[in-house]
């Protein structure tokens, strides 16, 4: 699908732009990396199932744990911001319930079963309800909106014996891949204050790499889990399209755009992320396979350096595709397996694709709400161009990528045409995935084509997303790896990418790349 003039113009503006933009920010020296503290309590180390078999074990008391968490999110929270409210006290006295049924000796055997997550401490990103914590989702008209009850997916793992701590930040309406509102500020990266924690579901990402939280829960319409596992060096997995309930969190998705969010869990430990999806899928688990043994040397895997060179998104970074390169390598060396190389042509259309079918109606003619009408809750819709001056004079309660965003939806409007064109390569498209990957196929691809850039940067580039955006187009299963890191000491990572309900193949081979690159890595070691 060739551009048209004014596309390839407008793309040529917009790349010059970020280049200026990028050329003033870098003019102001950065400070130089400062990272938390490395944890140094043994039981902020272990991951959530080790931690909830201690517990039945009776080796340690859930108050203990607790306390443990409560003390470190004291300790780093001030520098990272990113657990924007906090339950301590509630979550105590539920470890104290915890520790009391444990002392009446029940059967570890039943205990496990109906309780997986017993005495685990969990986060949640606040634009889900949890009950009595805020659920703005950064919006400042929603400063006083308070949850009356549980989102499904949170009471589910509160059901599974889970204890939250509270609830961390996310972007303005979570539509940004910087967490940042005029709510609850600014979330920073834990490995590097300077940089950014990713979103929208940034407070996740930073609780749990700082160990301040050990399992989480995000939602993802654009790469919202997968960019802040990404930045921050932590797992995370995009389910199946329709796996795991999206009801229960704000804004809630209408139209064609039910088909693109998707509600996943985040964990510091991959080995936690299967059972964590079984909790939250529900009876939706049987949906997919996670019971099937996986043969590692049987998965027929793919690779893809990078979108074939779209003019709207930044070139992958050396590192990144080095780390991706020493992944392949891996592969063939030690599993003896083939990986092929892939050129998919579609995928340099990703943030095309995504933008249109954004905006476009579902099968039932009913259209996405607009995003000036969420932005407004209820009440009159924001004016873009209004709240831009505004903005520029510090009186808007809006952010600038939100409003940038109001703004670009008005420009997807006019081009019907060809928005039908992209909604159609978009099926295309998955049509092409599924057939390429099949049963047994696993697809090796960039999570973003930069390592997690500093403060306000984003802005210069507002389409890299598309790295992360096209697989909830496709609807495809998607876990992201963490894979050490850079050489300016950030995470770096990789996607892994299955056919629709194929979860069980990218949570078996993000297992076996912890193991072979040693997964979430201590902040602030020197």
């Amino acid at each position: 699908m060739a551009l048209s003039r004014a596309e390839r113009w407008l793309a040529l503006l917009l790349r010059l732009l970020s280049r200026a933009g990028l050329a003033l920010l870098g003019l102001a020296a950065p400070a130089p990396p400062r990272a938390v503290p490395p944890p140094r309590h043994a039981l902020l180390l272990l991951p959530a199932r080790r931690l909830a078999a201690r517990l039945r074990a009776r080796q340690v008391t859930c108050v203990e744990v607790v306390e443990a968490y409560v003390e470190r999110v004291r300790e780093v929270n001030p520098l990272i911001n990113a657990l924007v409210k906090d339950r301590f006290e509630e979550a105590l006295q539920e470890a104290r319930q915890v520790d009391k049924l444990l002392s009446e000796g029940p059967d570890n055997d039943c205990l496990e079963e109906k309780f997986p997550l017993l005495g685990v401490p969990i986060t949640v990103k606040e634009a889900f309800s949890l009950h009595g914590m805020p659920n703005t989702s950064g919006l400042v008209s929603r400063r006083n909106v308070i949850a009356t009850s549980d989102a499904p997916v949170v009471s589910r793992l509160k059901q599974a014996g889970a204890i939250p701590l509270g609830v961390t930040n996310c972007s303005e309406l979570c539509m940004w891949f910087e967490s940042s509102n005029k709510v609850y500020g600014r979330t920073n990266n834990p490995y590097d204050l300077q940089r950014i924690a990713g979103g929208s579901s940034g407070g996740e990402g930073s609780v749990l790499a700082a160990a301040c939280s050990v399992i989480g829960v995000g939602s993802d319409i654009g790469g919202s889990i997968r960019m802040p596992a990404f930045f921050n060096g932590v797992f995370g997995h995009k389910p199946t399209t329709g796996v795991v309930p999206n009801d229960g969190q704000f804004p809630i998705a209408q139209g064609l755009r039910t088909s693109l969010l998707c509600t996943g869990p985040m964990c510091r430990y991959a080995e936690d992320l299967e059972p964590m999806l079984r909790v939250m899928a529900g009876s939706g688990v049987n949906k997919l396979k996670l019971d099937e043994k996986v043969s590692l040397g049987k998965i027929k895997f793919h690779c893809m350096d990078h979108d074939g060179g779209s003019i709207f998104v930044s070139p992958v970074d050396k590192e990144i595709l080095q780390a991706q390169k020493k992944v392949v390598e891996h592969l063939k060396g030690e599993l003896g397996v083939q990986v092929q190389p892939v050129a998919i042509h579609k995928m340099k259309y990703s943030f095309q694709i995504w933008s249109a079918m954004m905006s476009s109606k579902d099968s039932d003619g009913q259209e996405a709400q607009l995003f000036t009408d969420l932005l407004g809750d209820h009440g009159k819709p924001v004016w873009p161009l209004w709240e831009l001056m505004k903005w520029l004079v510090g009186m808007s309660s809006h952010t600038l990528p939100a409003i940038a965003l109001g703004l670009t939806e008005k420009l997807m409007k006019l081009n019907p045409a060809g928005n039908a064109k992209l909604v159609s390569m978009a099926k295309s498209l998955q049509e092409e995935m599924e057939a390429l990957l099949g049963p047994d196929g696993v697809l090796l691809y960039p999570s973003h084509p930069t390592i997690a850039p500093r403060h306000h940067s984003p802005i210069c580039t507002p389409f890299n997303f598309a790295y992360t955006a096209i697989f909830n187009v496709l609807g495809l299963p998607v876990t992201q790896c963490p894979l050490g890191l850079s050489s300016e000491g950030v995470p770096l990572g990789i996607q892994l990418v299955a056919a629709s309900y194929n979860d069980h193949l990218t949570l078996a081979v993000a297992r076996y790349l912890e193991k072979a690159f040693g997964g979430w890595v201590l902040p602030g070691q020197v």
